[in-house]
């Protein structure tokens, strides 16, 4: 995955509370490859019933569009496990989402694919959102651990180490542990020693 140390754009504000992982990404469309899930991403509050866009939705309006960072409502990415609703995110250039909470298996996700998931406050993300309205530049940094932005605001946020450093450095969880593959190593050499009957093959029952 693209490793993550901070991004820096406009912040689109999306406060609506639940917002599903089918709502983010249609189940007709997962059978798609990741490289063709932006355009599926958020389908039906994007689009109008024509196929045209929706100019009433926000990642659709000249200030957001392409935003970087998304401010959304409580429970973001309830729902179904979908790794796809996070692949249509990043399809469409989001790097970072800022919500009061969020599903736990696509907060998991998020961590997997190099999306930044902040939880803060509904109080702070609204004063966010207050400052994207007013054209703020917004900057998500997981190096400082805060959100900032261009009128001199700072929030703070908090991110579990082992999980900032799968973003950090661009690993998921599977390489994360091989990079101990010497200490597991050496482990294994110690545990036949000590214990060799457990290193024993199984027999074949008669």
């Amino acid at each position: 995955m693209q490793a993550f140390s901070f991004v820096s754009g406009s912040a689109a504000p999306l406060l609506i509370p639940n917002i599903d992982t089918d709502t983010i990404v249609r189940v007709e469309v997962i059978s798609r490859s990741p490289e063709e899930l932006g355009p599926c991403a958020f389908e039906v509050l994007r689009y109008l019933p024509g196929g045209a866009e929706n100019p009433d939705f926000v990642l659709n309006q000249p200030q957001f569009r392409g935003a970087p960072i998304l401010l959304a409502g409580p429970n973001f990415g309830c729902g179904s496990s979908r790794e796809r609703a996070v692949w249509a995110l990043l399809g469409i250039g989001i790097r970072c989402i800022v919500a009061p909470s969020f599903g736990d298996i696509f907060l998991a996700n998020c961590y997997r694919n190099g999306l930044l998931p902040v939880v803060l406050s509904e109080e702070n993300i609204k004063e966010l959102a207050s400052q994207a309205n007013a054209e703020a530049s917004f900057k998500a940094d997981l190096v400082t651990l805060t959100i900032s932005t261009s009128t001199g605001s700072v929030f703070t946020f908090e991110v579990d180490e082992r999980r900032r450093q799968t973003l950090l450095q661009g690993l998921d969880e599977i390489e994360m542990t091989l990079k101990d593959t010497a200490t597991i190593e050496a482990w294994q050499t110690r545990d036949r020693a000590a214990r060799p009957w457990v290193w024993q093959p199984p027999t074949a029952l008669v």
